[in-house]
């Protein structure tokens, strides 16, 4: 057994490097298994089978069927005799197992007399790969074995992924091939660049157009049938559809729909896997290419044209088209621009018509400009019945490379459901914005006076294992993990060489060498795995968030609602004893109960806890706070109001008080650095050290006069010169006035220094601001500490 083979590779030309268009060997194909998860595929006499672990101590089931249905492990050369049971149960709990029953239903092959395969059966580290070689045609069902993960527990199935060399390349899938369809089609076809094709598409019938390798562009239009039945043109408006969205284009969610001239809705998106496109110009034309010195360019509105005659619809000189894919820029000088697409191979965007349609999509034949990467590829084309249950969802990707993800529902966001329809999409997740009955400021107030209960459940977690897991995490993190106590918390940062943060979160010691990463993002896991990799430690890092979700249960109320629910074992405290910044594994009701694992942490400024549990759990878990919380006057509570929370309690947000260019005493967590006490090295310390000599900027917090909330980014100026700018603001409801907080120029940082905060071009419009200290509500953090008045 090796480590860290290179198969996928960024593209790479002339110095341009591009991690989103990985290439693999030609030849080499690739097939992702979830954990807990399976998958067919077929195989030929000669193919190369190399199954690699991604993070580390997944257990791999494999079993091979020739074509008369005999199972022998020897097949493939590799050690049978096992009953594969993580694939049978696999078959049963998962929904790529239904496809992998469907194969061996088709093929004869019965599972319960297949000669079982066990890779990496003494453990494995991530990176580890195996490979085998068929020695006859076949099926290949690989399995990543494990199941449900109890929040007392640190395993949970991970990711692996499958390649198969083909022994004759010609048999491989091109890099020209478009992905399996999401269900059974209607119609399915491919456009090459330089082509138009119409199509009709009924009411609740289901739109699919596909970027096949990437970088090529799509003008899409849609024409109300009823309408083209009465003699009237009425297609999609892209100036009607950004008025009524208010965006500048659509996307899944609440705001998703495209309108004609006469506001009637024409299509609904409901799945973008790329998130960028364009609603501004039109398709591409004669006029376009004459001007840039190419006469007589195949264009796009030409080729409408063309295919749209036989509908009865009028040629035009250009088209306005939705343009998927398409890269559109506006720079500083309102001059409008382009930059390649930012679709992958196989992205795409999902339609529903609201109507009976006539559509035409187009493949992009521009080569003279950056619109499709300067190299034209194929469109496919797909559409699929009415009743297909397509559910919403934007494309999330860990990594520029990582594999395509849907949107998420968290385990609780049913129970959040009974009170909204008003989702967004956070971090690869749906998490309410409001609540229907209630609004931000409602749900503000009641975590204020009250207790709000709230879906966190997007947080990353990660499982750090093993003997040198706390060398680990005291490498990785600015706090002494040699400090923490087995049931502690502590919230910590952790940065690069350079100082720059990567995120911020906790860590949770669940044992001696047993420790849990909570943090914002997947970079700050992935950079925990990276440096156990690159140190030779004996360590573990698996990403378990989809096995752990969690609700906060914040305000003064919390743990009289808490203390009713949850039962404790004697070795654990009780909620009642529960210190600030302390865990106890814990249990809903009794001993008998769903399993939870209960911190006193928060992100309201308010007392709170947060309860863990696996999804399987979670209902129960929350219908059992709900029936004890809502009678002493609990809400739910979501983004909206959650951020004026933060705010005020100068609580910090990814994106808005820190990235990688700020160390963490300029976003205001210099608490989390402490350089004395901790004299063990740690990645970024010497900057960090530098940098705390040598301060440039500070995180303070400002009031402003005017009533105006500024919005993030906003300059701060004091007379001509910037000397900041604002990172987060709201209108206080407690405070009665409007606050901020803001990063300035250390020579300016001082409290009661007076500024102003620049709005429209920076000079036309001012609001003066008063620099304060954070946080603004409660800085001495009593209510955190349950000190009530």
């Amino acid at each position: 057994m090796t480590t860290n083979p290179v198969f996928p590779t960024p593209f790479e030309r002339s110095g341009v490097v591009t991690p989103g268009l990985p290439i693999l060997p030609y030849g080499v194909e690739r097939y992702p298994v979830q954990g807990g998860g399976s998958r067919a595929v077929a195989i030929r006499k000669g193919d190369e089978i190399t199954v690699q672990d991604r993070e580390g101590l997944q257990p791999v089931e494999l079993v091979f069927f020739a074509p008369d249905g005999m199972s022998d492990a020897g097949m493939i050369g590799a050690i049978g005799g096992r009953d594969p049971k993580g694939l049978k149960a696999a078959l049963v709990a998962d929904i790529s197992g239904v496809k992998v029953v469907n194969a061996l239903e088709k093929s004869g092959f019965d599972i319960g007399k297949a000669d079982g395969i066990l890779v990496f059966p003494e453990g494995s580290r991530a990176g580890d790969y195996t490979s085998f070689t068929a020695s006859c045609d076949g099926l290949l069902i690989v399995c990543a074995a494990g199941g449900e993960m109890d929040p007392h527990e640190q395993w949970a199935p991970t990711k692996i992924v499958l390649y198969i060399r083909r022994a004759d390349p010609k048999a491989a899938k091109g890099i020209v091939s478009p992905p399996e369809p999401m269900a059974k089609t209607l119609a399915d076809f491919n456009i090459q660049p330089g082509e138009a094709i119409p199509y009709e598409v009924k009411a609740g019938q289901f739109i699919q157009v596909l970027d096949v390798q990437g970088r090529e562009c799509s003008d899409f239009q849609a024409f109300s049938l009823s309408a083209l039945d009465k003699g009237l043109e009425r297609e999609i408006d892209p100036t009607t559809t950004r008025a009524l969205m208010g965006s500048l284009y659509p996307a899944p969610g609440i705001f998703s729909k495209y309108f004609s001239s006469d506001q009637e809705p024409l299509v609904q998106i409901i799945q973008d896997s790329v998130g960028r496109h364009d609603t501004f110009g039109l398709a591409c034309t004669a006029r376009y290419y004459e001007d840039m010195g190419y006469p007589g360019h195949v264009n796009c509105s030409d080729n409408m044209n063309s295919a749209l005659t036989g509908f009865g619809i009028k040629p035009r000189g250009g088209w306005h088209a939705i343009n998927f894919f398409f890269n559109t820029l506006l720079d500083e000088t309102n001059a409008i621009s382009m930059d390649d697409p930012f679709s992958r191979p196989g992205d795409y965007v999902l339609l529903r018509a609201l109507t009976d349609l006539v559509c035409i999509s187009t493949a992009c034949p521009c080569d003279v400009d950056p619109a499709n990467g300067w190299n034209p590829t194929d469109i496919q084309v797909r559409v699929y019945g009415e009743t297909e249950d397509f559910k919403p969802s934007i494309g999330w990707r860990k990594t520029p490379e990582a594999d395509l993800e849907e949107t998420k529902k968290t385990g609780f966001h049913d129970c959040f459901a009974r009170h909204t329809r008003d989702f967004v999409e956070y971090a690869g997740y749906w998490l309410p914005n409001q609540m229907t009955n209630h609004g931000a400021i409602a749900e503000y107030w009641a975590a204020r006076e009250k207790a709000v209960v709230m879906d966190l459940s997007p947080l990353r977690k990660y499982e750090v294992t093993g003997p040198d897991a706390e060398k680990l995490m005291q490498l990785c993190v600015t706090r002494d993990m040699k400090k923490l106590a087995v049931g502690g918390v502590v919230y910590t940062a952790m940065c690069y060489e350079h100082g720059g943060m990567i995120d911020d979160g906790t860590v949770y010691r669940l044992g001696g060498e047993n420790f849990r990463w909570i943090g914002g993002n997947d970079q700050s896991g992935i950079w925990l795995g990276k440096q156990a990799q690159e140190h030779r430690l004996n360590a573990w890092v698996r990403n378990s968030t989809d096995h752990h979700c969690n609700i906060a249960i914040q305000g003064p109320l919390s743990r009289d609602i808490l203390k009713g629910v949850i039962w404790t074992p004697p070795q654990q405290p009780s909620i009642e004893e529960l210190p600030w910044f302390r865990l106890t594994l814990a249990r809903i009701g009794d001993f008998h109960g769903p399993a939870v694992v209960v911190s006193r942490t928060g992100y309201s400024g308010e007392l709170g806890y947060e309860v863990f549990c696996h999804p399987k759990d979670a209902k129960e878990v929350f219908d059992a706070i709900w029936e004890a919380g809502e009678p002493m006057g609990m809400i739910p509570l979501g983004l909206s109001a959650l951020d004026m929370l933060r705010i005020e309690a100068g609580l910090i947000f990814a994106g808005s008080e820190f990235d990688d260019q700020t160390d963490p005493m300029e976003a205001g967590i210099g608490f989390t650095v402490p350089l004395k006490s901790k004299t063990d090295n740690f990645i970024g310390r010497k900057a960090l050290e530098r940098r705390k000599e040598h301060p440039q900027r500070k995180l303070i917090g400002l009031e402003l006069e005017g009533g105006i909330v500024p919005s993030p980014g906003d300059c701060i100026h004091i007379g001509k010169p910037q000397i900041g700018e604002v990172t987060s603001a709201v209108r206080s409801p407690i405070l009665g006035k409007v606050i901020a907080l803001a990063r300035v120029d250390i020579t300016h940082a001082e409290a009661g220094t007076e500024l102003e905060v620049g709005r429209l071009d920076g000079d036309q419009k001012r609001l003066k601001a008063t620099i304060v200290r954070i946080p603004h509500f409660d800085p001495t953090k009593e209510r955190v500490k349950g000190n009530y008045p």
